[in-house]
């Protein structure tokens, strides 16, 4: 496959890691997507993907892209046998100032880029980015659309600040200390969390510190679970465990069986450091 990636200029880089392109031909029919502080959204350019949220039993037709505020649990993406997208990579507030609606209403339900954009606007996009010459200058299109739909929104230098805090301490923070620190109360906090990243702030440390636990594994070796739970500081190796199946749908043994089947199917494959075989 074919990854293209680069980080926009500002103020764009405040709220989104990356601009991507990708084309090729994905490693699995279906990979799965464990949880993680981040939103996305693609634009598709292909033959429709096909996506199962969170504990939906039936997937989705998506033919010109979705929109995912940040995921707390796995996801199922169906790939065509070659698909052809460009997106963004959010930061977990950066999705915020370029949708109409609360995050919170987006949550675990992805959605078209249609119904966030509007059928028009979209369509204009998606011809404009298949005429382009080569992956750089569509990355240029969406950054410019990106630019064009970015919008005020209030709230959000508390909510990005916090943020920075929450994801600086690995999740590892006291969530009472947060709201004392911002001068608001624990209250307009987490409302203000739940409208523009679509979960409280204890559920964004959670995924971090989780994401940091799963980050430090080394799939070619060996792993004491014990030791890895009680580092993160996890209550007990149980509750790691209960946390692990509720990101990734998978216990910890599982995951590391499917991680390393990637890595031994497919060495050095672009998507190799977060998506997983679906089980």
């Amino acid at each position: 496959m074919e990854y293209v990636s680069r980080v926009p200029r500002p103020p764009l880089d405040g709220l989104i890691d990356d601009l991507y392109y990708l084309e090729g031909a994905p490693p699995y029919d279906r990979l799965t997507l464990p949880a993680m502080p981040a939103a996305l959204l693609i634009v598709n350019l292909g033959a429709p993907l096909r996506i199962r949220a969170g504990t939906d039993i039936e997937t989705a037709a998506y033919a010109d892209g979705c929109v995912i505020s940040m995921p707390t649990r796995a996801y199922e993406f169906g790939y065509p046998s070659r698909t052809r997208s460009v997106g963004v990579h959010f930061k977990p507030w950066g999705l915020a100032p370029f949708v109409a609606m609360p995050v919170a209403e987006l949550c675990d339900r992805p959605v078209t880029v249609e119904q966030v954009w509007g059928r028009p606007t979209v369509a204009e996009l998606r011809d404009r980015l298949a005429a382009a010459d080569g992956p750089y200058e569509m990355l240029t299109l969406l950054e410019a659309e990106l630019m064009r739909r970015l919008s005020e929104t209030t709230g959000l230098g508390l909510v990005r600040h916090t943020s920075c805090v929450i994801a600086a301490a690995g999740g590892a923070v006291p969530i009472g200390d947060l709201s004392v620190a911002a001068g608001v109360s624990s209250t307009h906090l987490a409302r203000r969390f739940k409208e523009l990243i679509g979960v409280t702030p204890k559920r964004l440390a959670r995924t971090h510190r989780f994401t940091a636990t799963v980050f430090a594994i080394d799939p070619a070796g060996p792993v004491d679970w014990a030791e890895l739970a009680s580092r993160a500081g996890y209550f007990d190796q149980a509750h790691f465990g209960h946390e692990f199946r509720a990101f990734t749908g998978l216990t910890p043994t599982r995951y590391l069986e499917v991680r390393r089947r990637f890595l031994r199917e497919h060495p050095g494959h672009v998507l190799d450091s977060w998506p997983l075989p679906a089980d």
